[in-house]
């Protein structure tokens, strides 16, 4: 009998089954920027910006990124912060000293008088910072906003006497900060990285490879295990976007807006694999896996398409390797070179002694669930 190898926390008993474009503009001068299809995509999509617009305003901004430095370092006490104007294509330069505007503007920027300098602003950031202990939790954040030329402190509605006394606190209340009421409620976001570990109640699998909305992993995760999926730091993941088990070992997970699904896989040694498509290797490929138990592991594609009788049923379509792994690899990633291949289903043996190890292909799970890969 074949051995699954989802885990639970609590000894770590097995469960029953398985390993549980770029514009023609943007050639058109030499002068412009090189633009990635994806970015450029992103740019059309979330500025509503056209292709010709996106290129053109990413190599004015380049422009302005390097203009900014020469000024910083040429106004030095007098250089009071600098910002890219979209609406005049310019980059917009603060100065203490009229004097200086002159240099702004032979330099191709333009300039503004202020009332404090970009050291004066960092000064009483830093401040802040030393002492953020201190800060009481309706205080949301603080930052340097160069276009105010000043320090701005977000809090929630209606706590600006919060602000206030805090800034007194600190002896920060006089100088250039203004406190603003806030919707915000910041909170850490996390990444969906492919190997990582995952908690269904007290039982444990590993993520398989981020998709947009989610990830994917391998069904019998879900289909013997109850409980809530929270990520390996505890934080509440999402839900099950659907699964299938026996007859299939695929699944997917819904996550919420705690979770970044990022195209990358653990490689357990500090690093991360860049996940850059999902073609299909041949039998007799190098593939390596990720999974939380065993981390990293490598080995070569005997064959497709075996049937594997687990205790609950039948799996038919998987892949075999003689890669190992162990209980709580379920639903890790496999690839070959950085092609994502498929998810951790089932095995036998150890990653001491070595063992056989079947995955889930990718490609029908997203075909399946109408899913994209999400790719470095």
């Amino acid at each position: 009998m074949k051995l699954p190898f989802a885990a639970r926390t609590a000894g770590a008993v097995l469960l029953a089954v398985g390993l549980a474009v770029a514009s023609a503009a943007s050639a058109q001068a030499t002068e412009q920027v090189s633009v990635a299809p994806e970015m450029l995509q992103a740019m059309q999509r979330d500025l509503g910006l056209t292709a010709d617009q996106a290129i053109k305003r990413m190599t004015s901004e380049q422009k302005a990124s390097e203009l900014e430095q020469n000024l910083r370092d040429e106004l030095r006490g007098d250089f009071g912060g600098a910002y890219f104007d979209p609406a005049t294509d310019q980059l917009v330069v603060g100065v203490t000293d009229t004097g200086q505007a002159d240099v702004v503007r032979a330099a191709g920027a333009r300039a503004v008088q202020v009332g404090h300098s970009e050291q004066q602003l960092d000064a009483v950031k830093s401040r802040l910072d030393q002492q953020a202990a201190q800060a009481p939790k309706t205080l949301t954040g603080w930052y340097v906003d160069v276009t105010k030329n000043a320090v701005v402190l977000t809090v929630a509605r209606g706590a600006v006497r919060d602000a206030r006394a805090y800034l007194t606190a600190t002896g920060t209340s006089a100088g250039p900060v203004e406190v603003v009421e806030s919707a915000e409620q910041p909170r850490p976001l996390y990444d969906v990285r492919g190997g990582d570990a995952y908690y269904i109640g007290s039982s444990r699998c590993s993520v398989g490879f981020s998709v947009q909305g989610g990830f994917v992993t391998a069904g019998h995760c879900a289909a013997l295990t109850s409980g809530t999926l929270a990520g390996s730091n505890g934080v509440a993941m999402g839900s099950w976007g659907g699964y299938s088990f026996p007859g299939n070992d695929y699944a997917w997970v819904r996550t919420n807006t705690n979770w970044t699904p990022r195209g990358i896989v653990n490689h357990y040694d500090g690093t991360t694999v860049t996940v850059t498509g999902h073609t299909e290797s041949a039998v007799g490929a190098s593939i390596c896996r990720s999974g939380s138990t065993s981390g990293w592991h490598c080995g070569t594609v005997q064959a497709k398409n075996q049937t594997v009788n687990y205790a609950e049923g039948s799996v038919s379509g998987l892949t075999r390797t003689n890669a190992c792994a162990e209980p709580g690899d379920s639903g890790g990633s496999w690839l070959s070179g950085s092609q994502a291949q498929g998810v951790t289903s089932g095995g036998s043996g150890n990653c001491t002694s070595g063992g056989t190890t079947y995955f889930q292909p990718v490609n029908e799970i997203l075909t399946q669930y109408s899913l994209t890969l999400v790719t470095g």
